[in-house]
């Protein structure tokens, strides 16, 4: 069991500032935990003798050893309480006063000294700002909200005490149970993380659910994610989406991996199931924390309704599920058992003058088909049928075959009995065929989740002295950017480029080119430009001979652009033979929350304007960067698409690697663009660079 399990199972829980007084939050969490706690509840107030009937002590040092103190004390004495249960030995406390972080400076330093205080004591504290916990097992509800949970396997956290209430509410109408509630609050010391791992050590939580408006930790969340989700499902709605171009970025990656962008890649890489919507939420929960895992995406579908029938087909197309598709054994079977009117392909179409034993033959022999994974039943009310015993079969069904179903017994008050028995055996009902296959398909995206390769990134032997030594340049220059200059960053690190240098001299650039076989590109060096060949800061195809001419051509044009940017040099580069390469795009942008988000794609000048891109969190493993480069639109071109000599894949995987490596070594890298990385046949040649460098993290 994980370290917060006694803020969840205490045997004795303080209410310090519980109070008679209706209509208080500190008399509404008294009596919640009054109604059903089997542990002891005591009441804390200076003030009262007793309340709700309970001896009250004027602190938590004089009551009897206290496993958990809820505090709901005004804002100006929460740390003199929370210290005072310190003192007593108390490690589990939930906060639930407001005026915190939320409320502007004044309460975002009284934060900050509750961080402190937490610290200095080793607590497990939940908020400030929070509704509570909850714990079914021993009914202990120490929240403010109206209603109790039910008993179940599920374990649910949100950011929005709100929101748990209204679940609540609409969770006990449903029948949905719970094992744990969070009211997560402000965060301060415990966080989503903290409560996902705690929640993968637990035995009785099928599942974590959550809704959260942010992540603190994102590169730590993904990690502990990635963890528990090989054996505990976890499904998230995360609000707040935003539009990734909004964000200003200095760097092609920085503009195209917005923060969204980022939560999308990292929950992904997490393992966690992004669910859409709050019902689409409890409709994945309800599959995942009562049915097998399907061992194949192959659907079943068996009704007595045409139309609801095409419905649910639509669905499983729509879905990362397929059509199971039967076996010549499974359609002779078939059409023994059914009248000549049905239809025994899938969808089973029992048609609508079925009883209950027809039924029961054809998903009996729908779920005997090894293409089968999982089925859906799927039924309208008629006067020959009767929904419970329906129920019944498909629950024996499930237990003779193992397989995974669910059900949409369509209609009202003719279902309600059916669901309550369905429930019982934790088979999920929907109204709605296609939030039935959804179920499914939740179940089925699990399973690859749960089966992913575990893989560590590896570790190339790198010139880490050599690059950081480079970073330094970055100290003075205008917004810490570095370009071209910087380039044996890269080959520090194991990413070829072409021969060249950067001079601040015609004579020089002349003799540099001399040096080189063949023509050079003459490419201005200014951390101010950014589209150099936008301002014809770039020649191509130049001759030795020219090379003085054409460094002065560059130099004026880029004056003329801009007469006060800073001019280091031009670059003399060697001119590579680009016939039969692609050009691409990698590059980095340091999330606030997840950290390196590392971009491939298509690249060259139109990389915004396509958008042809993947991405994921560094560190990257080689598999990992090979589906990267799978991603892409146009993975076909790298791979010899239309008779092209393919790229050299391996050199691109493994230069995504070399990027993930130094990204990671260094956290003063906070964006960076290479681009192009052209991406020929023997090879990849990184041709330009920039990046921005936060000085003080070096």
């Amino acid at each position: 069991m994980g370290r917060l399990r006694e803020l969840f199972a205490p045997e004795v829980v303080a209410v310090v500032g519980a109070t008679d007084r209706e209509g208080a939050v500190g008399h509404a969490i008294l009596e919640n935990l009054a109604a059903d706690f089997e542990g002891t509840v005591v009441p804390i107030n200076p003030n009262r003798d007793s309340v709700l009937g309970r001896e009250c002590y004027p602190d938590v040092a004089s009551a009897p050893p206290v496993d958990l103190s809820v505090i709901v004390v005004p804002p100006s004495i929460v740390l003199e309480a929370i210290r005072e249960s310190a003192e007593a030995g108390v490690k589990n406390v939930v906060v639930i006063t407001a005026g915190f972080a939320e409320t502007g400076s004044d309460g975002a330093a009284r934060e900050r000294e509750l961080e402190t205080l937490a610290a200095e004591y080793d607590l497990n504290l939940v908020g400030p700002n929070s509704l509570g916990i909850m714990n079914t097992r021993p009914g202990m509800n120490a929240t403010f909200g109206p209603e109790n949970a039910l008993e179940g396997s599920v374990s649910f956290m949100s950011q929005s005490g709100a929101f748990i209430t209204a679940v609540l509410d609409w969770a006990n109408e449903q029948g949905i149970g719970f094992r744990d509630v969070v009211s997560l609050g402000n965060k301060t010391v415990l966080d989503e993380t903290d409560f996902v791992r705690e929640w993968g050590e637990d035995p009785e939580t099928d599942v974590v659910i959550g809704y959260l408006e942010g992540i603190d930790h994102g590169d730590e969340f993904v990690r502990v994610a990635s963890e528990v989700s090989d054996d505990t499902p976890v499904v998230l709605v995360k609000s707040g989406r935003t539009d990734a171009g909004a964000q200003a970025a200095s760097s092609h990656t920085g503009a195209i991996a917005g923060s969204e962008a980022a939560y999308e890649v990292g929950l992904e890489q997490a393992g966690v199931l992004r669910a859409r919507s709050v019902q689409e939420l409890f409709d994945w929960a309800r599959a995942l924390s009562g049915l097998p895992v399907p061992q194949s995406d192959g659907v079943a579908v068996v009704t007595n309704a045409g139309g609801p029938g095409v419905l649910t087909t639509d669905a499983v197309g729509d879905a990362s599920l397929e059509m199971a598709g039967f076996t010549d054994e499974t359609i002779d079977a078939l059409r023994d058992a059914m009248p000549e009117e049905a239809n025994v392909y899938n969808p089973i179409d029992v048609i609508g003058d079925a009883d209950i034993e027809r039924f029961e033959r054809a998903l009996d022999i729908a779920l005997a088909d090894p293409n089968v994974g999982s089925a859906v039943v799927v039924s309208a009310p008629t006067a020959v049928l009767e929904y419970d015993r329906l129920a019944e079969v498909v629950i024996e069904k499930r237990e003779e075959h193992g397989k995974p179903i669910v059900t949409s017994l369509m209609g009202g008050s003719r279902s309600r009995a059916a669901e309550a028995v369905l429930r019982e055996f934790d088979i999920p009902n929907y109204f709605d065929p296609a939030r039935a296959v959804s179920g499914l398909d939740a179940l089925a995206r699990y399973r690859s989740i749960r089966d992913r390769p575990i893989e560590e990134p590896t570790r190339f032997d790198v010139d880490r002295e050599r690059a950081c030594e480079i970073l330094e340049t970055a100290r003075g220059r205008s917004g810490n950017r570095l370009g071209v200059e910087a380039m044996d960053l890269l080959e520090a690190y194991g990413i070829p480029t072409p021969e060249g240098d950067v001079v601040d001299d015609p004579a020089e650039a002349q003799a540099l080119a001399e040096s080189i076989d063949g023509d050079v590109v003459c490419k201005i060096v200014s951390p101010d430009i950014s589209h150099k060949s936008d301002i014809g800061g770039v020649r191509v195809g130049v001759s030795d001979d020219e090379v003085y001419d054409a460094y002065e051509d560059v130099v004026a044009k880029a004056r003329s652009y801009q007469p006060d940017a800073t001019i280091i040099g031009v670059q003399i580069q060697e001119m590579l033979d680009l016939e039969g390469s692609t050009e691409t795009i990698l590059g980095m942008n340091r999330d606030p929350q997840f950290g390196p988000l590392v971009l491939f794609g298509l690249g060259g000048i139109f990389v915004e304007i396509l958008e042809d891109t993947s991405l994921r969190v560094a560190p990257i493993g080689q598999d990992m960067a090979r589906e990267m480069v799978d991603d892409i639109t146009a993975a076909p071109l790298l791979r010899g698409a239309r008779g092209r000599e393919p790229a050299d894949v391996d050199a691109i995987v493994e230069s995504i690697q070399r990027l993930s490596q130094l990204v990671t070594d260094f956290p003063a890298i906070l964006e960076l663009d290479v681009n192009p990385l052209v991406a020929g046949p023997k090879g990849v040649q990184a041709i330009d660079l920039r990046l921005t460098v936060d000085t003080e993290e070096l």
